[in-house]
């Protein structure tokens, strides 16, 4: 193995039956340069997982990885350790471990290695959603792909050459805002907090969004019958309302469509008037009917 230098880091893994998955991905790190100076795994108390687990436990005692601190974590309801994943309640105990161990590496500031090829694909899928959420630009998420080797032949911790392994990087698509924000989200102890928390930023970051189509998009003509339409007027009510010729509203709402179909970046769909309504309509419910600002801009 390569000797150690740089940044410390830390190493975090799914835990299945086969425990070789965890040691030939940090073993693939180290000879890449990580400093890994933590491997935490997260595991259900499933009797063949913890066969896993104790084999995982002495190869760390019995110095293979010096300088390296092994923790293991059980996915645990209230009721006690999860032995698979059944129902709601074990998928928000493995989602709140794993938004628990990933926050505190981040907190400790070292970079992440997420590893989520053990264990039952629904934990790959909720550590995916929590690197997507907590992510920084230095953490990374890895599957491991081992080529000569099927389960149930003779067990090797570490790679050879009967068996070629490989560490994919898997993209993730984080949250790209400023660091402070990051910051932010990182203080919240519930991972639900943190989801609702998220839900709310998007939600007024999709009402400012709208906001500036309406204003700065269309003409005041162009808003008066955006607005009408969303609230549910049909052509002819507009233009009884507005004292325009129907045929003018339709004019009108046919530049709207275009405009909008841009805004959405040219879908591949028919804009109209239903896409209208359902982007607009709960924009114009949270503002009083003529409240609008129709003066040019």
């Amino acid at each position: 193995m390569v000797s150690l230098t740089g940044k410390a880091e830390a190493m975090i893994a799914t835990l299945g039956v086969e425990p070789q998955v965890v040691t030939i991905a940090l073993d693939y790190l180290i000879n890449q340069g990580k400093n890994i100076i933590e491997v935490t795994v997260l595991y259900t108390a499933d009797p063949a997982i913890l066969n896993a687990l104790a084999i995982l436990e002495e190869e760390f005692k019995a110095g293979v990885y010096p300088g390296i601190s092994f923790h293991a974590r059980v996915i645990s309801t209230a009721k006690g350790p999860v032995r698979d994943f059944q129902g709601e309640e074990e998928l928000r105990a493995l989602l709140r471990t794993l938004y628990t161990e990933i926050r505190q590496a981040r907190q400790k500031r070292l970079p992440i290695h997420l590893c989520i090829s053990g264990g039952r694909k629904v934990m790959g899928v909720m550590a995916m959603t929590v690197a997507q959420l907590l992510f920084g630009p230095e953490d990374r998420v890895w599957y491991l792909i081992t080529e000569g080797w099927k389960p149930g032949a003779g067990r090797q911790l570490h790679a050879n050459g009967s068996a070629q392994t490989r560490l994919i990087p898997v993209p993730v698509l984080r949250w790209q805002e400023a660091g402070i924000l990051m910051e932010a989200v990182t203080e919240l102890d519930d991972p639900r907090e943190m989801l609702a928390w998220y839900q709310r930023l998007t939600k007024q970051a999709e009402k400012k969004r709208q906001a500036e189509f309406i204003k700065h998009w269309l003409t005041p003509a162009e808003r008066q019958v955006t607005e009408l339409a969303c609230r549910g007027y049909d052509n002819a009510t507009i233009a009884a309302q507005l004292n325009k010729r129907e045929q003018t509203v339709a004019n009108q709402l046919r530049s709207v469509y275009e405009k909008l179909r841009e805004w959405l970046g040219f879908p591949d769909y028919n804009v109209d008037r239903s896409i209208l309504i359902a982007r607009f309509a709960p924009y114009f419910t949270m503002i009083e009917p003529r409240e609008m600002d129709y003066a040019d801009s």
